[in-house]
């Protein structure tokens, strides 16, 4: 990646504005296929089962299918793969990292009064990462639309007053100023002016509102690069008890949070006659903390000795939200036939002020078949109408205008998940299959989800061995920019998790 100059930020101010979005959105309403390695060997399949600590996250009841207590903890190698095509140039990323990804307890309180309807009473508490978003995208190839149409189409309406540096005023001042007073559109505007990317219609007048770019019509080589790390984790207090050896039924009460971090490059180079700037970095960084809170309730029929079915209802995850956002810029431009370099990097964090955000409801149902002690297969349907997330406070004119384009775009997406287990004396052979709907309405933005998962597992009595490999493909449209440069790559997100867990069981 061609890289003009990097600087570390080292001052702090506190500025206020909104920039929310239907991405965003959908970053936190969804969740990967992440578990112990059991359960991610089986696809997740594991409503109707019960019996492992992860698959209480998905249906509460599943607690109270355990005979005995029991914990369980998980690391995972996480190989995420991003192949890109922007402009018929073809372009690949990848990004592997190590996690604890799960760890949890369950347990069980046998009812010693045989008259009692209540066979037991179990509970869990467990932790799973409900997302690992470290991935790495690089997307390159000729455009014929620059990163000038950015700044250009902000700054229209903007007083050449509120871009210029009055006498004792500085870059980090003024630009702490204008997020104060004017929002993040005239920052960026700013950024433009300043690093001569757009001028005036009229530089000789401060209530000038319109401008024009000083880059030449032509084609531009560009270079994109996002960079994230980060995820969202759910923590589950679980309750469960089982009546008549027959019915089992529980509650979770989640805390759930996000930790999220994005950076993303975008370096533009032309040669275009007319072309006062020539090259051009772009760089932006997002933090993301919050937290948040849910509950599910579920259900298990033992309807046979074989049979099982099960049902979950999750509510909305209402989360509260912080933001915090940094901007780099620099410039080359030819100036009397030597080239000069402008730096404008203002040294400034944004802090955005709190919002909430209400992720859609799910609902499941599940069933499972247990062929005695020699084996099972578990199918799990999900739904979950994604229109219904919602930005508040909701009278705010963004988040009205952005939860307009949730409900627009946005559309009920269903899921399904099969797994089988065959047991061979201590060995277990384990595998899957998922397919997730897309959550918009066009399936181009995002388009569906498939993917496998394979495992084996060894029992030692009182501890268990697990591995599990599960891949995931999906397919996507990655827009650069949501303003000016709105051009779009195509993507295939290849997700491969190869995951350990050990289980220890007290008798």
């Amino acid at each position: 990646m061609k890289r003009l100059t990097f600087l570390l930020i080292i001052t702090f101010s506190m500025t206020f504005v909104n920039a929310q979005t239907i991405t965003d959105a959908l970053r936190y309403s969804t969740e990967a296929l992440n578990g112990t390695a059991r359960f991610n060997a089986l696809s997740g399949a594991f409503g109707a089962l019960g019996g492992d600590a992860s698959a209480m996250t998905i249906n509460p009841a599943g607690s109270a299918i355990f005979l005995h207590s029991a914990g369980s903890a998980t690391l995972s190698v996480v190989d995420k793969k991003n192949s890109a095509n922007y402009f018929n140039t073809n372009a690949k990323a990848s990004e592997t990292s190590l996690k604890f990804n799960q760890a949890g307890f369950v347990f069980v309180i046998d009812n010693t009064n045989q008259e009692s309807s209540f066979n037991k009473f179990t509970f869990g508490i467990n932790y799973i990462s409900t997302q690992n978003y470290d991935e790495d995208l690089f997307i390159r190839g000729t455009s014929n639309s620059s990163i000038d149409n950015f700044f250009l189409k902000q700054a229209q309406g903007i007083p050449l007053n509120l871009l210029q540096l009055q006498p004792g005023e500085t870059i980090s001042s003024l630009y702490t100023y204008l997020g104060e007073t004017e929002g993040v559109t005239t920052q960026n505007a700013f950024l433009g002016y300043q690093g001569f990317i757009i001028d005036p219609a009229d530089p000789q007048n401060l209530d000038n509102t319109q401008y024009f770019s000083t880059i030449g019509a032509g084609e531009y080589y560009q270079e994109y690069t996002l960079i994230s790390n980060g995820y969202s984790g759910k923590y589950t207090f679980n309750f469960a008890t089982q009546i008549n050896n027959t019915f089992s039924l529980g509650v979770n009460l989640n805390s759930n949070n996000i930790s999220y971090f994005q950076s993303t490059y975008l370096f533009e180079s032309n040669s275009n006659p007319g072309s006062l700037v020539n090259k051009i970095g772009f760089e932006n960084n997002l933090s993301v903390y919050g937290w948040g809170f849910s509950v599910q309730f579920g259900a298990i029929a033992k309807l046979t000795e074989s049979l099982r079915l099960g049902i979950t209802y999750d509510t909305p995850i209402w989360y509260d939200i912080y933001e915090e956002t940094t901007q780099y810029l620099e410039t080359q431009r030819t100036v009397d036939g030597s080239t000069t370099n402008t730096v404008i990097d203002p040294r400034v964090i944004n802090v955005f002020y709190k919002y909430e955000l209400r992720t859609p409801w799910k609902i499941a149902g599940s069933a499972a078949y247990i062929f005695g002690r020699s084996g099972l297969i578990s199918f799990d349907y999900n739904y979950k109408d994604y229109s219904f997330t919602r930005f508040s406070p909701t009278n705010d004119p963004t988040f009205y205008s952005e939860n307009n384009k949730i409900k627009n775009e946005l559309n009920g997406a269903s899921s399904f998940r099969i797994g089988g287990e065959y047991r061979l004396n201590q060995i277990s052979f384990r595998g899957g299959y998922i397919y997730e709907e897309s959550p918009y309405k066009n399936k181009t933005t995002i388009d569906d989800l498939n993917g496998f998962s394979m495992g084996l597992g060894y029992n030692l009595g009182n501890y268990s061995l697990d591995l599990s490999y599960s891949r995931t493909v999906q397919d996507r449209e990655q827009q650069l920019y949501s303003i000016g440069l709105t051009n779009t790559a195509s993507i295939e997100a290849i997700n491969n998790n190869y995951s350990f867990s050990v289980i220890y069981e007290i008798n």
